[in-house]
């Protein structure tokens, strides 16, 4: 990681006099959402901004909330006066760490049954990680429903179409992936865990291990001759 992601400034725009941060990597991005600030993506950086009609005061207890998370997470902060705080809140590990853990057990599975299992979590009928997602989606258009302004209707109706016309073509593929796998009952030819035993059959003495040898590499072909340099 780049040091220069682990500075940030936040301070209130002389110009817009709006409370702006700028700065850090994709954690502190998720730490500054998680505090309140919305993100602002353009083209040659990502930068975040107060919610609009928030009070004065109200925009210095988000700006010191924020500085305080972000330096508990090891951050540097450079800010306004009046958003540095000496307060250091407690972290907890976000949702999302759950589900990347997921991505983890993935990366080191050595079986078909080991990513078999991890991916169950995301396509269970019932209480899988899809099935959570999609009763979001349809929940946050409901609550659009009756919001009152002229876009929300049309707000509503594209979550519902992401949750009734994306998201199942995502579980049904996943679902197939995970039975397809838990089927094969197979060893990860690549991903193999070394006992650190000798066969009987193996006639190398110095031999530490069953673990067969890497494939040769085939020798690349010399580069063609140019045609000019024909004689």
């Amino acid at each position: 990681m780049p040091l220069a992601d682990r500075f940030l400034d936040i301070r209130r725009d002389p110009h817009s006099d709006e409370v702006l941060a700028r700065g850090g990597d994709s954690e502190a991005h998720s730490v500054l959402q998680r505090a309140g600030f919305i993100a602002v993506v353009r083209v040659h950086e990502t930068y975040h901004r107060a919610p609009t009609g928030l009070a004065q005061d109200d925009e210095s207890h988000l700006a010191a909330n924020a500085v305080a998370r972000l330096r508990a997470a090891g951050y540097h902060v450079d800010c306004d006066k009046d958003f540095d705080t000496d307060a250091r809140p407690v972290s907890y590990l976000p949702l999302g760490s759950s589900v990347a853990h997921l991505a983890e057990r993935i990366r080191e599975a050595t079986t078909t049954d080991e990513a078999a299992d991890a991916l169950i979590e995301l396509t269970a009928a019932h209480n899988g990680i899809l099935a959570a997602l999609e009763e979001v989606l349809t929940a946050t258009a409901d609550f659009h429903d009756g919001l009152g302004q002229a876009a929300d209707p049309h707000i509503a109706q594209r979550l519902r179409y992401l949750a009734n016309e994306h998201l199942p073509v995502i579980r049904t593929d996943l679902a197939d992936t995970r039975n397809t796998l838990a089927d094969r009952h197979a060893p990860h030819p690549g991903r193999s865990t070394c006992s650190a035993e000798v066969p009987v059959s193996e006639r190398e003495r110095s031999a530490v291990c069953a673990c067969p040898p890497p494939p040769r590499a085939l020798p690349a072909p010399p580069p063609p001759v140019a045609a000019g340099l024909r004689r």
